[in-house]
């Protein structure tokens, strides 16, 4: 941890900003990664409801350097940037921001660190139908990314936010050549869904607090040879998780896509190659105790 006193007028400032933060292990990750360096920068947890009015102070402060963006920000963030990566403006979301100079600058890594995660698990992505539950922000990311650089054959989100869900639909069957479908999450569309599913991915905070044990995915829907990747990193394992290692079920935490993007902001953030392996180690030590 950074020693207080060594805090000056240079120390660079990062932070996450979102609405609940306290489960975030953003701080621990992104301070052991500086520490293991030797950088002078600090990074701490904001919980935040005006995201304009953060930003601006984003912009005041001399010394700030960056920020992870996380739920509910990532899609209104982009209200009050100056600048946002082409592919990550047709997304329409972002968990990440620089400041260079006077601008602030947009980016993702959910997307990114998401597939691979995927790819680290050996996952196959071509020709097998996923399902994705949830149409938010990292859910954005993570459709764009497999849509976009992988083969898979069909792409179906299901989510209770009707709006949301089109518009991420509409926007995917714009800007990919996936074959992509839609429908609101009810009993009925999700057991549909799973009967033709290979991969499932969760995105939406059922399961992290405070709602701890629940899952949006009965049990008895499960079947053989479906892979099942929870974004939720926190607690480790989740209902969903657990429901499906008990099937048997090759399982994929969030933990792996947390400690991938968390990386890549980190590189951005410094510009140093992130010691992963000190992050990981800080990461696991906080969700097993």
């Amino acid at each position: 941890m950074k020693d207080l006193r060594s805090i000056n007028f240079n120390t660079r400032i990062c932070a996450v900003i979102g609405n609940p933060v306290a489960h975030s292990l953003s701080p621990a990750i992104h301070n052991a990664g500086y520490e293991a360096l030797d950088l002078d920068f600090l990074y701490i947890p904001c919980q935040v409801e005006d995201v304009a009015s953060a930003l601006a102070g984003m912009r005041a402060f001399h010394n700030f350097r960056g920020m992870s963006v996380t739920i509910p920000h990532k899609i209104e963030a982009m209200k009050y940037l100056d600048e946002i990566a082409e592919a990550d403006r047709t997304i329409g979301s972002i968990n990440t921001i620089v400041k260079e100079g006077n601008k602030l600058i947009g980016l993702g890594t959910d997307g990114p660190g998401a597939l691979k995660a995927l790819v680290d698990a050996g996952v196959v992505m071509e020709g097998k139908k996923v399902l994705m539950l949830g149409s938010g922000g990292a859910a954005r990311a993570i459709a764009f990314t497999l849509a976009l650089k992988t083969g898979l054959d069909e792409l179906a989100i299901l989510d209770v936010n009707e709006a949301m869900l089109q518009g991420l639909a509409g926007d995917l069957k714009t800007h990919t050549e996936a074959r992509i479908s839609s429908a609101l999450l009810t009993d009925a569309s999700l057991a549909a869904a799973m009967e033709k599913a290979d991969l499932i991915i969760h995105c939406t905070p059922v399961g992290m607090h405070p709602r701890e044990g629940a899952s949006l995915v009965p049990a008895g829907l499960f079947r053989p040879g479906q892979v099942v990747f929870d974004i939720v990193y926190t607690p480790l394992e989740t209902r969903l998780l657990a429901d499906a290692r008990a099937r048997g079920l090759q399982v994929i935490s969030g933990v792996e896509m947390f400690i991938n993007q968390a990386v890549l902001q980190f590189e951005r953030f410094t510009g140093a190659d992130a010691p992963e392996d000190v992050m990981r180690r800080v990461v696991m030590e906080h969700l097993k105790s």
